[in-house]
């Protein structure tokens, strides 16, 4: 199977890699807490582990030359997969804000929402500004979350869990433009920017996680 032509493709591909490359390693540095923190843990490594395997379908997507069908229907798990990884925020978000208890609540009414996103992109000619919309809100609701737990010092490491937030929420941005470029050494389009951008965010965030974890 041959390689996309297209170098902006080739180089989004390799940001796809790269971001499941720093997701895996985020999840590793949070895997230190586990005895402390099993249950956060678990929902974080879960959020990466989607992460990771979204972020493995894009690098396909976007690097290989794939007959369109093929193409197509590798844009459907990966579509899902980015709709749980969304979800499962907002149940980490939930339970650092108000409880464990809450957030196992939380759980399946935010997964219906995740398949639920799923099957609006099925039918939606504009699958990925749907996605968009979906997570900037999603990710909207979590700042201001972590935003309060920062200003009432109730949670260590909150305020650069929110700055990692801004960092995705700017990256989602830029995916939304299509104009955006940039040359780094190769040409980068907006995919490519809004990735590298993303794994800025990943790895502010996961900072703040861990310090939140040491406390």
């Amino acid at each position: 199977m041959a390689l996309n032509p297209i170098i902006t493709e080739l180089t989004t591909a390799a940001t796809d890699v790269l971001i499941a490359l720093v997701a895996l390693s985020c999840a590793a540095a949070l895997n230190r807490h586990r005895t402390a923190n099993p249950w956060r843990v678990l929902i974080w490594t879960w959020v990466f582990g989607l992460l990771v395997f979204a972020s493995a379908l894009g690098a396909l997507a976007h690097g290989l030359e794939l007959a369109p069908a093929l193409r197509a229907w590798l844009w459907r798990p990966l579509y899902l997969s980015l709709g749980l990884v969304v979800a499962m925020f907002l149940v980490a978000a939930i339970s650092d804000f108000i409880g464990e208890k809450a957030a196992r609540v939380a759980v399946l009414p935010l997964l219906v929402l995740a398949f639920g996103f799923f099957l609006v992109t099925q039918l939606s000619t504009g699958s990925f500004l749907v996605f968009v919309a979906y997570e900037a809100l999603a990710m909207l609701a979590a700042l201001g979350m972590y935003l309060s737990l920062a200003l009432r010092r109730q949670l260590a490491g909150a305020g650069s869990v929110a700055a990692g937030i801004l960092l995705n929420l700017a990256a989602v941005a830029i995916q939304a433009v299509d104009s955006i470029a940039v040359t780094i050494i190769v040409p980068f389009d907006h995919n490519g920017v809004f990735h590298l951008v993303q794994v800025a965010a990943l790895i502010v965030l996961t900072a703040g996680l861990a310090r939140s974890m040491d406390r």
